[in-house]
């Protein structure tokens, strides 16, 4: 005779081969989205026993893919005059008491514009 605990678990395989049924069919729903449906079909299952039930059978919600550009980038044309292409970036510098500088700049394959913000921000982000 042995002392050690026996599990006596009820036997799951129709709530595994449901679950796994409706993960099929259904591949981005959850467990939290089989238990409700499961419930609609009439089948009392708790929600973390489901989620164990859910991790065993190793099913996981899959996931999108990443939507890219088809075809290639057409190259960047090389301007032949002034104002043909314009280009803006932000830039920032901190000085030496700790204030933020904000500016643009504003550039031109010809020539380059400073647009700079006259006001400085400091560390809490007040004006």
């Amino acid at each position: 005779m042995t002392v050690r605990y026996e599990t006596s678990r009820p036997d799951d395989r129709e709530v595994r081969e449901r679950m796994k049924a409706i993960a099929q069919e259904r591949r981005r729903f959850g467990y939290r989205r089989l238990l409700v449906m499961l419930r609609r079909e009439g089948l009392a299952v708790n929600h973390k026993k489901l989620f164990r039930l859910y991790r065993e059978e190793k099913l996981a919600v899959r996931r999108r893919g990443r939507k890219r550009a088809i075809g290639a980038r057409a190259p960047m044309l090389v301007p032949l005059r002034p104002d043909e292409r314009w280009s803006l970036d932000f830039v920032s510098d901190q000085l030496t008491d700790g204030r933020l500088t904000v500016g643009s700049l504003l550039t031109e394959p010809f020539r380059i514009h400073s647009i700079k913000e006259p006001r400085c921000r400091s560390r809490s982000g007040a004006y």
